[in-house]
């Protein structure tokens, strides 16, 4: 078994509290997780559980009070702000609202070149590999003289996830990427995480509170609850058969979907993305 490419160990983050006699705030109370590479971990549970600190600590925007977090055997938890730019190359992140995390005023070349650029990269070298960037989230490549305004919230998460592909990362950290999403766009862009998956081996941090995606997109799931983690296990398991009590609760309040129903629009979608590929939509 290969050695994590991210190992979190008894993190804690603690945040001051507000006034003189206010109490510390701890919004993560000695978390443990590791995800290999190639790995996609679905982080779950409901809004305030923890969840999005824990991404944020692994990318060095939120405080680490107690604990480590080790990158391919490096410990990351306290970088400064040079170190911490120069692991960008490494850890990349994809936010929840693609048009808020997208320059309006920028083409997409623009917004796709930037971190190659900075990067050292030659303009050339980047103008060329922003075609390929784009036909890797199956954008045509006219796309590159266009704003963002100019696409539906499907294709400019697709621009998102290309910029974070941008440095060849080993590790993207998803913060509820398709959650603004209408349900037929948020099927094709998982299935695009998991197609570039394949293709390049990126590990998967896959923030979400939603639990169809994370039965659909998770090798294994962690389950958290005011802080802490209370379950982790292989996807299927924890999303079919949940040992803790809170999974239990937390998976019993999902609506659970007809299955003939599931599998008609799954075969429905199916026909219109091959349909929309002959015809070379997005």
């Amino acid at each position: 078994m290969s050695a994590p490419l991210l190992d979190i160990k008894d993190l804690v983050v603690e945040y001051p509290g507000k006034g003189l006699r206010a109490q510390p705030f701890r919004a993560l109370k000695g978390v443990s997780l590791d995800i290999l590479p190639g790995e996609t971990v679905g982080l779950v549970g409901e809004s305030g559980s923890g969840k999005t600190t824990l991404g944020r600590a692994a990318l060095g925007l939120a405080p680490v009070t107690e604990g480590s977090i080790v990158y391919d055997g490096k410990d990351i938890s306290h970088l400064k702000r040079q170190e911490r730019r120069a692991l960008s190359s490494e850890i990349q992140v994809v936010f929840q609202d693609p048009y808020s995390s997208l320059n309006p005023s920028m083409t997409i070349e623009q917004i796709l070149t930037e971190p190659l650029t900075a990067a050292g990269v030659s303009s050339s070298e980047a103008k060329s590999r922003v075609r390929d960037l784009l036909d890797q989230v199956g954008l045509p490549a006219d796309a590159r003289g266009r704003l963002p305004r100019e696409f539906s919230g499907g294709q400019r998460q697709r621009v998102a996830i290309a910029r974070a592909l941008a440095l060849q990362p080993r590790l993207i950290v998803c913060d509820e990427p398709v959650s603004a999403l209408d349900l037929s766009t948020q099927a094709r862009v998982l299935d695009l995480f998991i197609d570039i998956q394949n293709r390049t081996g990126v590990a998967y941090l896959f923030v979400t509170h939603d639990l169809a995606v994370v039965r659909h997109i998770s090798h294994r799931v962690a389950v958290m609850y005011r802080g802490e983690i209370v379950e982790t296990g292989d996807g299927d398991r924890v999303t079919s058969a949940p040992e803790h009590p809170y999974t239990q609760r937390l998976f019993m309040a999902a609506p659970v979907p007809d299955p003939d129903k599931q599998e008609e629009r799954r075969i429905a979608r199916r026909a219109l993305l091959d349909a929309e590929a002959a015809a070379g939509v997005i």
